[in-house]
């Protein structure tokens, strides 16, 4: 399967614009899958061996299948002045250019917002960093580094165990904010008729994300411990090791839900002793209350407390595995998950599904309508689109200036 077709009943919201991407990783990615699923017409520039997400092993090994759908590839040598200039070309065809390299890698092709809007003052340019200009921004960042430097991998971890997230959260929600950042300046060069750059960091989306943090501290005084030794807002919220070693997430949140999730289990002396009477006597007395839950609570099959939890409307939660999902029964009724071709590695060519965007437009999922592209898929064609023909196009392949 080469491509889906989109939905018939609408057209989507950025139909019609062309947005051209010198990204490689996650961050820049990502923002222009945001993009493109929206309906963008988003091309991806490689250098001639390829994104080197395509290779990677281990974690990385979803990198580009996830975040480059619903986009073209060419492949150009930017280091050869031939390459840079098609580059330019291309870019100076385009709404909107991205990029997530070091700060003046650009400048050395004339791919810079400089040199761009000087020719195009409609385009619209959105960087991705590691940080925004200021004494940091020289420095090399990854997910990694500003989860550490940031607060978050503290925030994640056991006390003295420092734990980065379970995902690339900062690249994804860097890249989000730049599509946000595009967004709200395509809306002002409707206005205005100009274009203008956008900037997002990777440092910065961190500190954002710890901003709750912060705040608490400001608030209290206190500064706010590691989430596994947090004070929790709420008395009941936590995993629970229940018969034959299975877990589950259970959790109580107000004094109707104690109410209800005492009756439910038959916890009636919990229930009339007054020192859990509120949310934040339960808080007080969670060192009591909690091992009491954990004993009553082992008698039961996470199946059994699953059964129970649903049935009276309470908040729980099974403990999945992110390959589990493939088969959840929401995803799978919802339209949550999309077709697609794999472009790299052992099972290329094999059709998989990729979780989509969690929102509807018009009351339909923004799905995939290209697949994950393979290198240089669109090279020929979109050059032509510059006006340069066969002959040319061939000649540049045999000076290996495109792929």
């Amino acid at each position: 399967m080469d491509s889906l077709p989109p939905p018939s009943s609408r057209q989507l919201p950025l139909h019609g614009l062309r947005v051209v991407e010198f990204t490689h990783m996650v961050m820049g990615p990502t923002c222009g899958m945001v993009l493109a699923d929206m309906g963008a017409e988003v091309i991806k520039v490689e250098p001639i061996e390829g994104d080197r997400t395509r290779h990677l092993l281990g974690a990385g090994a979803g990198f580009f299948p996830m975040f480059n759908r619903n986009k073209k590839s060419i492949a150009i040598d930017l280091h050869q002045p031939a390459g840079a200039d098609v580059a330019r070309k291309l870019a100076l065809s385009a709404d909107v250019v991205l990029e997530n390299f070091k700060p003046d890698t650009m400048a050395k092709y004339g791919l810079d917002y400089a040199s761009l809007s000087a020719q195009n003052p409609r385009l619209i340019y959105v960087s991705h960093k590691g940080f925004l200009p200021g004494p940091y921004e020289h420095r090399t960042a990854l997910d990694e580094v500003v989860q550490m430097m940031g607060g978050l991998a503290y925030m994640t971890g056991r006390p003295g165990d420092p734990l980065r997230a379970g995902t690339s959260v900062n690249d994804i929600m860097g890249g989000m904010f730049g599509a946000i950042g595009a967004l709200g300046a395509l809306l002002q060069r409707g206005i205005t008729g100009r274009g203008q750059e956008v900037q997002s960091a990777l440092f910065e989306n961190n500190v954002f994300l710890v901003g709750q943090h912060m705040l608490q501290y400001a608030i209290t005084g206190q500064p706010a411990a590691p989430m596994p030794a947090r004070i929790s807002p709420w008395a009941v919220y936590d995993v629970f090791t229940v018969k034959d070693g299975e877990q589950i997430f259970i959790s109580a949140v107000s004094d109707a839900q104690w109410a209800t999730f005492c009756d439910v289990f038959g916890f009636t002396d919990l229930k009339a002793d007054l020192r859990y009477a509120s949310n934040n006597d339960r808080v007080r007395e969670r060192p009591t209350l909690m091992p009491i839950l954990r004993e009553r609570l082992a008698r039961y099959s996470a199946t059994e407390l699953t059964a129970l939890m649903q049935a009276n409307k309470l908040p729980y939660a099974p403990i999945r595995k992110p390959e589990e999902l493939f088969d959840d029964e929401h995803l799978l009724a919802t339209g949550g998950l999309a077709d697609m071709t794999l472009p790299d590695g052992v099972r290329a060519g094999q059709t998989t599904k990729a979780a989509l965007f969690p929102f509807t437009m018009d009351g339909q999922r923004l799905g995939v309508r290209l697949s994950p592209p393979k290198l240089g898929s669109h090279t020929d064609a979109l050059l032509s689109g510059l006006g340069l023909d066969v002959d040319a196009v061939k000649a540049l392949r045999q000076l290996q200036v495109v792929q």
